[in-house]
This record gives C-alpha cells, structure tokens and sequence, in this order.
C-alpha cells in the first residue's frame, strides 16, 4: 500500500488504528466516465471483507440492467463474502434527458422516497459499505435537501462507509466528504460520434 505523509495530523485524541478505521463519505463527481464503475470497484472490495453492501440507483432504472449489478448480485449469493441488496429508483435516463424541463414530480417523490429509505437504513446500520450511485443529481436538481444530507451522514451511526457518485456534486456535499474524487474527460469515443457499446457502458 502506499505510504503518503500526512499533511497534518488531527487533534482527534484517535489512535493511528483508530482514524484509519473510522467510517468514510467518498464522492465521485465530474464529467468523466467511471463515477460509478469506480464506486461498484469499492463494493467489489467492501464485498471481498464481508461487509453489507447497499446500492441505491437514482437516475438508472429499474429496466435499464447494468453488468455490476448482475455480477455483484451474483458474488452476493455465493455465501463468500458480503451480502448485496440492489435498490433502483426513478425513471431511468429519462431524468438526465429531462433535467428540470416537464413534469418532474413522480421522479422528485421517487428520489425523495429513496432518500428517505437510505436514512433508515443508515440509522438501523443496515449495510457497512453503501453506493448512492447518480446521488449527485438530484441534489443538484434541488429535489434533495443538501444540508439535511450532510447533516445525516455526518451523523451516521457506526462504521458505515458512502460513496456518491454523479456530476455536479454540491460544494457543502465535498465540504463534508473526506474523499473526492473529480473524473475529468480528456477524450471519449462518444464525441466522435460513436454511441456507448456493450462490456464498456454497460
């Protein structure tokens, strides 16, 4: 593992084991691909130590079928490592071809509702490892309460890891994450015209 100097050690009264166990929030936001590839990369991890994983898809719908669903769904029933609950909320893609033109209040109550599952989960310490995959997006629709979001994860009782993915995360979200992670386009087969292909979007 890499063995980076801190730039400052907290006056936490932590031990050394301690900090490094402590629950983590994580984001994956930007314009780049593999938000959320890298967020299901660390469930594969989390599944590997035997923690409970909860996926929680927002924008993806629930016919829209992603190839780490199949295969963490998979792992998930093999008894080997850690469980896997696979939750899809919304109306698919059609909230990103949308945005905030047209009727939006099914999708509004839809992500609200799944919010609202994601806090009792949170407070009954349902999973230790959860992906609130296209999370960003509604909260930077406003459909979300950022502030009640920071202030619920920030409390979150236990060893409870979050990672969120989705473009244009809200700066008090990064504020309170203690990893960010910013996926930035160099180049992409799509701006030349080339639609998303199977074993790479999906």
């Amino acid at each position: 593992m890499p063995q980076g100097q801190p730039e400052s050690v907290p006056d936490d009264g932590l031990t050394t084991r301690q900090r490094r166990n402590r629950p983590l929030l994580m984001v994956h936001t930007g314009i780049g691909k593999g938000k959320s590839t890298a967020a299901f990369g660390m469930a594969l991890r989390a599944w590997n130590q035997g923690w409970p994983i909860g996926v929680f898809q927002f924008v993806k719908s629930a016919k829209w079928k992603v190839g780490e669903e199949n295969a963490l769904k998979a792992l998930g029933a093999t008894g080997e490592g850690g469980t896997v609950a696979w939750h899809k909320m919304g109306e698919g893609w059609s909230w990103v071809q949308r945005g905030l033109h047209g009727d939006n209040t099914d999708n509004e109550e839809k992500a609200r509702e799944g919010w609202e599952q994601v806090k009792r989960d949170l407070a009954a310490e349902t999973y230790k490892f959860y992906v609130l995959d296209e999370f960003a997006y509604p909260l930077h629709w406003g459909w979300i309460d950022v502030e009640e979001v920071v202030r619920v994860l920030s409390e979150r009782p236990g060893t409870q890891h979050v990672v969120i993915t989705g473009r244009n995360a809200p700066q008090a979200l990064l504020d309170a994450a203690d990893l960010v992670t910013d996926m930035s386009k160099v180049k992409h087969p799509m701006d030349a015209g080339q639609k998303g292909q199977r074993g790479i979007e999906w």
